[in-house]
């Protein structure tokens, strides 16, 4: 109710600025259905509807300082089923985005239900701190958070950023455990220009809550404070690194503390219409120690993509954890009409899998599987 109430408060404002002036709709519309042997119930049928108003409104005839709004909203119905047996329905109606931006020649200032993300690396994303986008997702789709985010960006391409955060409660990313939502977070980033590239340092504290995990000891407020530092070059190939140290003040078990460290390339190929490959490897780390290795987890994974043409790409995600011995693989072939896009996938994922983001907007069945999706834009 009170996530509905700030959508309806900020939604209203902005049409009371923009009274009779015109606002902009559009929106993104999925239906998917896809078929996993090795489940309960193998089948699944689900559609999901992004509605988006937007408007803005210029402060000189450059549009160089101007106020936007956005408002959107995630409409979702699914039904997972064993033909001829049982199945199960289930949907919900969330906002998706509600922000308002004041925009500067070098600053931006954005205050709302919002997606924030930064970071050199793509798959395996140490510092993916406020978001669940999956690689495996063609959509890139991920839930927000409510915030306030400034950014400052000087002539030489260097920026700085700074947020506060409020009323987030589930994990995100390497999320060892849930925030407490009603102790605000906060954090910032800089980012600096090198020779051939950039390097960045953020840092981010949050209140975390071990009370919704059992096996855990239980405390509703453990302070964290999360260290993160990146890298990204090209040098003919593309090169990166990031890296994350999670430092929580309470005793959690192993869960306490957690480092994390990923590099990772990609080059392009001659061949055909061009192959593109990118690499990445992440090492985790869990330990009550500070910087302790006694719970260890690597992880390689590998994106390569091919266009076969204007409108046809076919690309794969691939994934292989050396400490579970197991492999995820997902085969994605895209075609692009006019307004609509067609994706069939296939793919395969073990019951568990360690060192990629679990985005809960996202479907992933264990076992092999085909996914057909249709996504409709206007």
């Amino acid at each position: 109710m009170r996530k509905w109430i700030f959508f309806l408060l900020v939604f209203g404002w902005s049409t009371f600025v923009v009274g009779q002036q015109k606002v902009e709709f559009e929106g993104q519309f999925i239906m998917v259905g896809s078929y996993s042997p090795d489940n309960q119930m193998e089948g699944f049928l689900g559609s999901r509807y992004i509605p988006e108003a937007s408007y803005l409104i210029p402060m000189d005839s450059a549009q160089t300082r101007f106020f936007d709004f956005e408002a959107s909203a995630n409409i979702n119905g699914n039904i997972l089923f064993s033909p001829f047996d049982t199945s199960s329905l289930d949907g919900n109606i969330q906002p998706y985005r509600v922000w308002a931006r004041y925009n500067a020649k070098q600053f931006e200032l954005r205050v709302g239900l919002q997606k924030i993300d930064f970071g050199s690396a793509s798959l395996l994303r140490p510092i993916q701190w406020f978001n669940q986008i999956d690689p495996r997702d063609p959509l890139q789709l991920t839930n927000g958070v409510y915030g306030v985010l400034g950014r400052y960006y000087f002539l030489n391409n260097a920026n700085i950023w700074l947020w506060a955060l409020y009323g987030n409660e589930k994990t995100r990313g390497f999320d060892a455990i849930e925030t407490n939502k009603t102790i605000p977070e906060f954090g910032g980033r800089i980012q600096y220009p090198t020779k051939k590239g950039e390097i960045a340092f953020s840092y981010h504290h949050r209140a975390a809550n071990s009370t919704s995990v059992e096996f855990l000891p239980q405390f509703e407020k453990i302070p964290e404070h999360r260290f993160g530092l990146d890298g990204k070059w090209d040098v003919g190939v593309g090169l990166w690194f990031e890296t994350a140290l999670i430092y929580k003040t309470k005793d959690v078990g192993f869960l306490t503390h957690q480092a994390l460290f990923n590099i990772g390339t990609d080059y392009t190929f001659g061949i055909g219409n061009g192959v593109n490959v990118m690499l990445e490897h992440l090492a985790v780390a869990l330990d009550n120690q500070f910087l302790g290795l006694e719970n260890t987890t690597n992880v390689s994974a590998a994106m390569v993509s091919y266009p076969l043409g204007f409108f046809d790409n076919i690309s794969g995600v691939f994934l292989y954890n050396w400490t579970a011995e197991n492999f995820t693989f997902n085969i994605n072939y895209n075609h692009q009409f006019e307004k609509i896009s067609a994706y069939v996938m296939a793919y395969y994922n073990p019951s568990a899998i360690s060192g990629i983001q679990q985005n809960d907007l996202v479907n992933q069945f264990s076992g092999p599987g085909i996914r057909l999706m249709i996504v409709y834009n206007h």
